[in-house]
């Protein structure tokens, strides 16, 4: 069998060609309108003529004069003329919308995944996977629908993705929604805006609670519940790792750090974490600890409960020279600055010696497999980007945590996580070493960048190859201009063999040539310009594919997600009517997805 990236040459017919058909095509017409208005011109005469019966002597005969051409012959011809061009132009018709639906990407989808290609992605083995994990709600995370045979594909649910869309490509109505409102368990979001919470609250507040953490006001959303994050912190190895997601997030992308003030600023803040936790204080405290060099009350409360060589630790910067203590605990106060904000206070912290609010629980959360948490931050320092990382962590942990207890090491019913904008909200330094890991726990996750470099940015280099390799399935949705990257994702879409042909004339003779030349299936410019409505699909075990993506209107909870928009966005008309202008038409009903 020939595979599917050796093609003739795609430029289209030679002139030659073009005209050879068309002489093929009016011969065909001119015998059968000749023949059909005879033979029918010469019944309705009634004038019992001999018909040939051979097409061409009859054609023949009629050109000579030897066959007559019955009176009614003429009326005859004129109406199969009439259905001819009918029929033509009712084909134009038909085929018009999909022409015009097509884009000047489509051609490459006949050289990449169609077919047996993508069939480990398709509805019926997605489903098979389903049951064998004893998920009956859904098949798995929606992808979109191939351009090469119109079949839709998924994610199953023991894959881990990674997205790279740039922005305004229409990641969030495409990707992030959909993949939302057909989880069949718990989700776990985050965000920078609150369109992706407008649109599916309602909807999945009908299977279960619903938290909007807020710290910031995105969405307007008053803390009617609270969240300790000190309530992670068990040991000094948690304690360590809620430090760093205070560090990771306090920094500028791409900044330099100090070799020694970042890691001993991060240990400081870790002890001081510790000794909150212990003492059941709340996190506020710890900044107040931060500006007070010469306090000693953590020291005190980790030698109380036994953690000694933290309590030296800490004792050890506040006894330090008065510039090198000064320098460890200025970082930690960097670190930690996010908790000077009065409204982000309100989130995390009691408001009253007895607050009635109710209190979020991860283990809770995850046990009860159902709900769906919302964890929006701004961007930039100052922001609340630390504690939502370091909420998704205590959540993803629980999960894990839940999965080791259950049968076959995971959760009975996969919880989605839909990290959006995860490079500037939810710096998970560690996500990268833990991504495949998840995948086998029931945790899936979905990792949606804006770009290559601001995976870099967080992870490094070997960081973000990591993450990609570990996932799989890679998303490209198009926006980006970054040429390294996608020079990579052009060499691994492939290559296709195009055949040309050349004609030489002379001294009488005519001499065709063919040639075989290797292209790219998709180059640089194309994935850099790749239109809206299309995105290229990298799934372990298949062939890169070429997708319509399938934003939320066209899809089965487009109602629903309209009443959620309308009962919460403050712009609701202007929001819809704006992601139905920008959305690209699917041109095909639900019914023909496959």
């Amino acid at each position: 069998m020939r595979p599917n990236n050796r093609r003739p040459d795609p430029g289209g017919f030679s002139g030659e060609a073009v005209l050879l058909w068309a002489a093929v095509i009016a011969a065909v017409l001119a015998i059968g309108g000749v023949n059909v208005a005879v033979r029918i011109g010469a019944r309705l005469d009634g004038a019992g003529q001999a018909v040939p019966g051979d097409v061409f002597t009859l054609f023949f005969g009629v050109l000579k004069g030897t066959v007559p051409w019955p009176s009614s012959s003429k009326w005859v011809l004129v109406v199969f003329l009439v259905v001819v061009v009918a029929i033509g132009a009712a084909g134009v018709a038909l085929t018009r919308p999909a022409r015009r639906r097509r884009t000047r990407v489509d051609r490459a989808a006949a050289y990449m995944g169609r077919g047996r290609d993508v069939q480990a992605q398709g509805r019926k083995a997605a489903t098979t996977t389903a049951k064998r994990l004893g998920v009956d709600q859904s098949p798995g995370v929606p992808i979109g629908l191939t351009v090469g045979g119109r079949r839709q594909i998924y994610g199953t649910w023991e894959d881990m993705h990674v997205d790279i869309w740039g922005p305004r490509t229409g990641k969030t109505t495409s990707r992030a929604v959909p993949a939302i409102l057909d989880a069949p368990g718990a989700v776990l979001v985050t965000s920078n805006k609150r369109d992706v919470v407008d649109a599916t609250r309602d909807v999945r507040a009908g299977g279960g609670s619903v938290w909007v953490f807020d710290p910031q006001g995105i969405a307007l959303e008053e803390p009617v519940w609270w969240w300790n994050p000190l309530s992670y912190v068990t040991d000094e190895v948690k304690a360590a790792k809620l430090a760093e997601h205070f560090a990771a997030g306090s920094r500028d992308p791409g900044a330099r750090t100090d070799a020694y003030f970042d890691p001993a600023g991060q240990d400081l803040l870790a002890g001081l974490l510790l000794a909150a936790a212990l003492d059941k204080r709340p996190i506020t405290d710890v900044y107040l600890w931060l500006t007070r060099p010469k306090n000693d009350d953590a020291v005190s409360i980790l030698n109380a409960h036994g953690y000694t060589l933290t309590a030296d630790q800490v004792a050890g910067v506040i006894s330090a020279p008065e510039r090198q203590r000064g320098g460890i605990y200025g970082t930690a106060q960097q670190m930690a600055g996010c908790l000077t904000n009065r409204s982000i206070a309100r989130w995390v912290n009691p408001q009253r010696a007895l607050d009635t609010r109710p209190q979020f629980d991860p283990a809770a959360f995850v046990r009860a497999g159902a709900g769906t948490l919302y964890s929006l931050s701004k961007e930039g320092r100052g922001t609340a980007g630390p504690l939502v990382t370091a909420l998704t962590v205590a959540v993803v942990e629980a999960a894990e945590d839940l999965a080791a207890r259950s049968p076959r090491g995971r959760l009975p019913t996969p919880l989605l996580g839909v990290l959006d904008e995860a490079a500037n909200v939810c710096r998970w330094r560690e996500l990268p070493n833990l991504y495949s890991h998840y995948g086998s726990r029931g945790i899936v996750l979905m990792t949606i960048l804006q770009s290559w470099s601001q995976g870099t940015e967080v992870w490094g280099e070997a960081g973000m190859k990591k993450l990609w390799s570990a996932s799989n399935v890679k998303v490209y949705g198009g926006g980006v201009s970054e040429a390294s990257f996608l020079e990579d994702l052009s060499r691994m879409i492939g290559d296709y063999d195009r055949q040309s042909s050349s004609l030489s004339t002379g001294r009488g003779f005519r001499t065709v040539s063919r040639q075989l030349q290797r292209d790219r299936i998709l180059d640089i410019a194309d994935l850099a310009a790749l239109p809206r409505g299309r995105a290229v699909v990298l799934a372990s075990g298949s062939r890169p594919t070429l997708i319509h993506t399938q934003p939320w209107m066209n899809g089965p909870h487009a109602a629903a997600v309209h009443a959620s928009i309308a009962a919460h966005d403050p712009q609701a008309p202007a929001t819809i009517a704006s992601a139905q202008l920008a959305a690209p038409a699917a041109g095909l009903a639900d019914g023909n997805l496959r």
